[in-house]
Parts: C-alpha cells; sequence; structure tokens
C-alpha cells in the first residue's frame, strides 16, 4: 500500500490551512518546536518531556482512529502508513524494524529526525513528540495501553532514533 500524503495535501486560502483529506497540517520550523520544548524543559525539568510525548501520543491515537474509520486501513496498513507519512510531513526517516501484533510490538527506526537535529547535542533522548505519535498509534493498533521508549537518540550522538513499543 503507497499513499502519498503530498499529492494529496490541498492548500485552501478561504480557511487559511493545509489538509491532507480534511484533517489540517500545520508547517512548522522544528526549531520553533524545540525552542517551546527548551523553554517548558527549563521551568518544569522531566515533566516536560511527558507533556510533548502525550501531545504525540494524541496526535497518533486521532490519525490512527481516522485512518481505520473513514479509510479503512487494517492495524497492519495504519502501521505502514505511519511509517510512509513520517518522512512525507518531514519527521524524518522511519524504517519499520519490527511489527509483532500477536506480542504487541513495534520498533521503529527513524533518521534525521527534526527535533534531535534542531535540539543538538543532549546526554538524554528528545523525540518526545515521535515517540508520543508512534504510542499513540501503537495504542490504536494493539487496543491498550502501551509503555514507549525512546532507546537511542541522534541529540546523544546515535546514528538514529529507535523507539520500542510494547
Amino acid at each position: 500500500m503507497t499513499l502519498s500524503i503530498l499529492k494529496e495535501l490541498n492548500f485552501f486560502p478561504d480557511r487559511g490551512g493545509l489538509f491532507y483529506r480534511d484533517v489540517r497540517y500545520l508547517l512548522i520550523r522544528p526549531e520553533t518546536l524545540i525552542s517551546f520544548q527548551k523553554a517548558i524543559e527549563k521551568e518544569l525539568g522531566e515533566k516536560a518531556s511527558q507533556i510533548l510525548f502525550q501531545s504525540g501520543f494524541q496526535g497518533g491515537v486521532l490519525s490512527s482512529k481516522r485512518y481505520r474509520e473513514v479509510f479503512k486501513l487494517s492495524d497492519e496498513e495504519i502501521v505502514h502508513f505511519m511509517m510512509q507519512m513520517g518522512p512525507q510531513i518531514g519527521w524524518g526517516r522511519f524504517e519499520l524494524e519490527r511489527f509483532d501484533p500477536k506480542q504487541r510490538h513495534l520498533a521503529v527506526n527513524v533518521f534525521n529526525s527534526p527535533f534531535a537535529e534542531a535540539y543538538g547535542p543532549s546526554p538524554a533522548p528528545v523525540c518526545h513528540l515521535i515517540r508520543g505519535v508512534l504510542s499513540g498509534m501503537a495504542s490504536i493498533v494493539f487496543g491498550r495501553e502501551i509503555e514507549a521508549k525512546e532507546l537511542f537518540c541522534l541529540a546523544k550522538g546515535n546514528e538514529c532514533c529507535k523507539f520500542e513499543i510494547m
């Protein structure tokens, strides 16, 4: 299954927005989001990563529900669609390492994460939005709450960001 988000992304001047099949998207520089991320980290410490994760999680849940209900995608198709969508909307190159619905396990590598690139060097993983989106998707696909970790991060000097969701 190959769907091109970019070919179906439409600009509606009267609505002032970009839409993919009636879902609004927003173009924003990664540096803008990272400036926000660093500001809330300064104010809230560890709680900031939880807030960013939850924001991404909400997006992953909403998108996955829509893909299932409106686009009639199966769970496996939802996962593959999200892997295709990530790079098309500028979130890096997504590589599905493992998808095991029986074990409820998902492993995804993201190369060139714009969040890690814009963040710069960090002793801890910084791609909380991606982790959240993948977790939200997995919670719909697996039908239960899940645990999500970013094991490797470009900002930590790793080759890519690696996410494990179980």
